[in-house]
């Protein structure tokens, strides 16, 4: 599946449950935070990211004890579940019998041939894909010893090895993912990669860190990457909530014009603004988070510039002395109090 860097890269179509990694659109993942002995709290969490829009869910399976969660879950969600799985081939067995979606797995680390051939065997009869999971922490030791540290290089070299163990035996049904921490990396890595193989590719920057500078380095990363179309998947990596992941994923998408569902649109205020357009766009923001429809929502602060500079907005609002003028596509609908400007809002996005 290795071709030249200067010819075209096109998707090697690879199925996860009932979606098709094809390139067409990009899948936003995240991965549960429950401890792997917490069924309860796993079901629950993984329902919370399901109604939150996440579209793949990755558990740990760190032991035989864990596998339980997979029929837990998989009965309360619709959509695939990913193991995550290191060293014990005997857990990625396991867990394809009791009905995972995919595996995740560096094939380098499960011992054997023989157990990777194992491995192959019950996921070619079952038609679960593997991904690849190369990571910055975890290189092997001959290609740090290479390299010197997790440069773009040395993170695609391991990643050809992985593919190279599963091609071996036959197996193509492969994503595969190189993250590190060190974002300029992460981007070259998968450009790299992008040139030079076909299967698709799961995008994140591991131990992104807290919210803050989690959501940043994700968006500067992925976003860059799916700015070049590069990526089948997506995964924002937080130190946090992971529902929170889902949101920063639909930003980030949002913001590549790659997303689903509402585009929100702001201005950042100025000596003009006379009303409280901070609040406003916060509640908008909110009220909004699960609206399905794919329009762009402008929030202005004043008229004499909102409705031009907003023009092209299906809807917006435009700020004015204590009152605000709601308007779409440059055209003023109505004029409203400010403590009214919400509802007249979201009640012309009802419309729509």
């Amino acid at each position: 599946m290795f071709y030249g860097v200067n010819d075209l890269r096109e998707v090697k179509k690879v199925k996860v449950g009932d979606l098709l990694l094809d390139g067409k659109k990009i899948y936003i993942q995240s991965m549960l935070n429950t401890r792997s002995d917490d069924i309860k709290g796993s079901v629950q969490q993984a329902v919370r990211l399901e109604e939150a829009g996440c579209e793949i869910v990755r558990i740990a399976v760190p032991d035989m004890e864990a596998v339980k969660l997979i029929p837990a879950i998989k009965e309360k969600i619709n959509i695939p579940l990913v193991a995550d799985i290191h060293f014990d081939y005997r857990l990625a067995l396991a867990s394809a019998d009791a009905g995972i979606d995919k595996i995740r797995i560096n094939p380098g680390n499960i011992g054997t041939r023989e157990r990777v051939m194992q491995v192959v065997k019950k996921c070619t009869e079952k038609n679960i894909p593997i991904r690849i999971g190369v990571n910055g922490g975890s290189l092997e030791k001959d290609i740090l010893a290479k390299y010197g540290h997790p440069t773009p290089d040395a993170l695609v070299e391991s990643a050809i090895r992985h593919v190279k163990i599963l091609e071996d035996c036959d197996f193509e049904n492969i994503v595969i993912s190189i993250k590190t921490s060190d974002v300029p990396n992460m981007i070259a890595a998968y450009r790299k990669m992008a040139q030079v193989c076909s299967y698709p590719l799961h995008l994140g920057v591991t131990e992104a860190g807290t919210e803050r500078m989690g959501v940043i380095k994700s968006a500067v990363g992925i976003g860059s990457l799916l700015a070049d179309g590069i990526g089948e998947t997506i995964r924002v990596s937080l130190t946090d909530d992971p529902v929170k992941e889902i949101y920063a994923a639909k930003d980030i998408l949002s913001a590549v014009n790659r997303g689903e569902g509402v585009k929100i649109v702001a201005c950042p205020t100025c000596g003009r603004t006379r009303i409280d357009l901070i609040g406003l766009a916060n509640k908008v923001e909110d009220a909004l988070r699960g609206c399905k429809k794919n329009i762009t929502v402008a929030v202005m602060g004043c008229v004499v510039n909102g409705i031009g500079e907003a023009g092209e907005a299906d809807i917006g609002i435009a700020g004015g002395d204590g009152c605000a003028v709601i308007f779409s596509k440059g055209e003023k609908i109505c004029t409203v109090s400010e403590d009214k400007a919400l509802q007249a809002l979201l009640s012309e996005i009802d419309k729509l």
